[in-house]
């Protein structure tokens, strides 16, 4: 689990990050990030009904994607603001695939 401090939570950081901030996006799952000015980065994860109507599946992919960014955070630059949005490709995904286009994105934004 991600600590308290890693956490964004309020509804109008997470809207200022999907209105200004620059977007990283794959297939299976994408994310957006901004500055935020602290000295830890902040993560919120978006698992919409479009991917699936079952909440236990979408809690599912919600967890895995947590724990991806909780075992690489050390790794992860400081300092911003993250939202990760999964798209309907990622049901079929399975924990090693998710880790690779994460990682790979991240990498590929000069984060990590």
């Amino acid at each position: 689990m991600l600590p308290q401090a890693n956490r964004l939570r309020k509804e109008k950081d997470i809207n200022k990050v999907f209105k200004t901030g620059r977007s990283v996006f794959d297939p299976v799952c994408g994310f957006k990030f901004l500055p935020n000015g602290l000295s830890v980065s902040r993560f919120a994860f978006m698992v919409g009904t479009k991917i699936s109507k079952s909440a236990v599946k979408r809690n599912r992919l919600r967890r895995q994607i947590r724990e991806i960014i909780h075992l690489n955070l050390k790794n992860i630059k400081p300092g911003l603001d993250f939202t990760f949005i999964v798209r309907p490709e990622a049901k079929e995904a399975d924990y090693r695939v998710l880790e690779k286009v994460i990682l790979s994105g991240l990498k590929r934004a000069r984060l990590m």
